[in-house]
């Protein structure tokens, strides 16, 4: 049997990790500043998090939600705590596609009705109604095509307006800083805008959360920085530090009934114990505290170099806008100097790395940066 052939995939085979540190099969040293898509939060093989997940599986490793798990509601209080969302109600399930499949639902569940904003450039998941809301054709089947969803231009509040004026709005989706479509940063002024209307309407405000959320952007939501509070927050990614897990923190005036909502696998022991992991390593290390300086220090630094056409972000999500005839660039850092990043169509460098990344380690991705730009730098 041959895998599905989906992925398009860099020859390289890792097989250890160590903080941001990968290596192949060969003993090769990679600084991985990508995480596997901003999953790995804590770092590779965190000690703390190798021995949460080891006690617990010479415990019990999985039972069904049929049973009481005292993790879960540790998990819960933990993640109330360090969120800062302690009146908030948590149904946790295994990815970040599923979290918003969910959410998407039980905003519907909620008032009844059945249109979704979303917008441009979006990416929510891959299954089916979270795709529905993910501003890419190529990747909705015939099956998951509905008019259900509504994309509107980023950060138009004349727009929001208008379509909350013209439709029965269910629900508002919107991260707070997309990631595949570019680290765009929502405004302040937008998400507040976002609120007062879901206020007005009854409809339901959705923090996708998936990517920019658990402390990468310095806060723990990066709908924080606005000030104001979604009714929905979607988790998963950075969450388990490579463990699947994924979650939405519920909002107290949305009341849950049984059968509502359901998964096999969401919640189990193992998982608890990985998501309780990262979050003691957050709170006990200042870890969204060194994201935000670290990431600061790093945007500070690559606004320097005149060939960049933009650096976007918060914290550690950081884009990296290049002219096009920059495009080598990614290549240029994983081949010539073993250092990971992640991309956005059509040519940003995305740096999604653990929140305990060093200064000494942002230096040396600087330092081959800036070794990667000299052949532009002396053609201009």
């Amino acid at each position: 049997m041959n895998l599905f052939d989906v992925y398009p995939i860099n020859p390289i085979n890792i097989t250890k990790g160590v903080g941001s540190l990968v290596y192949d099969d060969n003993g090769t040293e990679y600084l991985d500043l990508y995480g596997g898509h901003a999953v790995i939060s804590i770092g590779h093989t965190n000690p703390h998090y190798v021995k949460r997940l080891e006690d617990q599986l010479h415990q019990i490793g999985f039972y069904s939600n049929s049973i009481e798990i005292p993790l879960q509601k540790e998990l819960a209080e933990k993640l109330g705590k360090v969120s800062g969302k302690t009146d908030y109600q948590l149904f946790l399930c295994n990815s970040g596609a599923e979290a918003n499949e969910n959410a998407l639902k039980l905003a519907s569940f909620h008032n009844g009705k059945k249109k979704v904003i979303a917008f441009r450039k979006a990416f929510h998941g891959r299954t089916s109604l979270a795709v529905s809301a993910t501003d890419n054709p190529k990747i909705i089947a015939p099956v998951n095509e509905t008019d259900n969803v509504i994309f509107l231009p980023w950060c138009d509040e004349a727009a929001l307006e208008q379509a909350f004026a013209e439709n029965e709005v269910s629900s508002v989706i919107i991260e707070g800083i997309q990631g595949v479509g570019g680290i765009q940063v929502a405004t302040a002024s937008f998400l507040k805008k976002i609120r007062e209307l879901c206020d007005q309407y009854n409809a339901v405000y959705i923090a996708d959360s998936v990517q920019c959320g658990y402390g990468r952007t310095g806060e723990f939501f990066s709908h924080d920085f606005a000030g104001v509070d979604a009714d929905i927050y979607s988790m998963a990614k950075g969450m388990g530090n490579g463990f699947p897990i994924g979650g939405i923190i519920i909002s107290p005036k949305i009341k849950p009934s049984y059968g509502m909502l359901g998964t096999t696998f969401g919640g189990n022991h193992l998982a608890c114990a990985a998501a309780l992991a990262v979050l003691e390593e957050i709170e006990n290390n200042d870890l969204m505290q060194n994201a935000a300086e670290v990431g600061q220090y790093l945007i500070d630094e690559l606004k320097k170099f005149k060939q960049v056409k933009e650096v976007r972000g918060r914290g550690l999500m950081i884009g990296i806008e290049l002219p096009e005839e920059l495009a080598h660039v990614r290549k240029d850092l994983l081949y010539k100097h073993r250092i990971f990043t992640g991309e956005a169509k059509p040519n940003v460098v995305r740096l999604l790395p653990a929140l305990n990344l060093t200064k000494a380690h942002a230096d040396r991705f600087l330092q081959a940066f800036t070794e990667v730009l000299k052949p532009a730098q002396v053609e201009a």
